[in-house]
């Protein structure tokens, strides 16, 4: 399993330092003079600046990584396709080994029945009974025999000619067995071209196997680092997020402060009018009274709309 140290250092990743990070206490916030907390917001503003910018990087970085993952997805799909469509071209193969093995060994039957119908595989061979015809024959031109035994070989002469010429016939009328043997050796024969094709087909399709099942590892790896790198954009987000509250804290508290200040100049200019009139008033009346007035007094009474 893939770690966050891990992949900092594999994909380049600026670590976020937490001593980087702005603080912003409730008494910073309720206390703080105007400048100081100008100077505060300025900090969250600059912070979270640089934090928004760390988290789209990582955001890239694991936008890149699924890509990347996807990808490897499609790979491995592509294999189990490839992978499925040669077992069954294999299957098709077995089948029609298998169709073809059977009728191979059908026929083969058959010429067992044959040749068992024939006897050609019983008896004598005909160079054997060519030999003994000869051996009797010989003796037959060579020993001096009574009738008797004269009969006897003339008898088994004639039985041997007999056997051979069966067994001549038979030999003769092997063509149909030949034809059966050559057809069931060529039925054999394109069984055996079905199975190498099984073979071949079949290691193709292990490899294409092999080539998923390390296509999906490689998927699985890429998006371990993936999900490491979401949680190090939502770390870099969510602190980022909190500089922003702050900011915004900040400022809202700094508008306060602006409402109260032109709230106090407001009363200050309101009192300061009414010590104007007041004032105002009194050189109105020394002027009713007939006292003498100068220029600044006459301003005054002009400024108050009482001239």
């Amino acid at each position: 399993m893939v770690t966050k140290k891990e992949v900092i250092e594999q994909y380049d990743v600026e670590p976020m330092d937490e001593a980087d990070n702005v603080d912003l206490s409730e008494d910073d916030l309720d206390n703080g003079s105007k400048g100081q907390l100008i100077k505060r917001a300025g900090q969250l503003r600059d912070r979270r600046n640089e934090l928004n910018q760390m988290a789209s990087e990582r955001a890239s970085k694991r936008d890149d990584l699924n890509a990347k993952t996807r990808e490897k997805v499609d790979e491995a799909q592509e294999h189990r396709e490839q992978r499925d469509e040669l077992n069954e071209q294999v299957q098709e193969h077995k089948d029609k080994r298998n169709e073809l093995n059977a009728e191979a060994n059908e026929l083969f039957d058959e010429v067992e029945e044959l040749k068992q119908d024939m006897e050609l595989g019983s008896g004598k061979s005909i160079e054997e009974l060519e030999e003994e015809i000869e051996d009797l024959e010989f003796r037959q031109q060579t020993e001096v025999l009574d009738a008797e035994d004269e009969r006897e070989l003339i008898e088994k002469i004639d039985d041997k000619r007999e056997k051979l010429a069966e067994k001549k016939e038979k030999v003769d009328d092997t063509s149909e067995l030949d034809d059966l043997v050559e057809e069931a050796e060529e039925v054999r024969s394109e069984a055996s071209q079905h199975h190498q094709k099984v073979t071949e087909l079949a290691d193709k399709a292990q490899e294409h196997h092999n080539q998923m099942i390390e296509a999906y590892r490689e998927a699985d790896d890429i998006r371990d680092e993936a999900d490491e790198m979401h949680e190090l954009f939502v770390e870099a987000q969510e602190a980022a997020d909190r500089h922003h509250e702050d900011f915004v804290r900040v400022q809202k508290r700094l508008r306060e402060l602006d409402k109260k200040e032109e709230e106090e100049r407001k009363d200050e200019r309101a009192e300061k009018r009414e010590e104007e009139k007041e004032e105002a008033e009194e050189i109105y009346q020394k002027f009713k009274e007939g006292e003498t007035l100068d220029t600044e007094d006459l301003m005054k009474l002009q400024k108050t709309g009482l001239l």
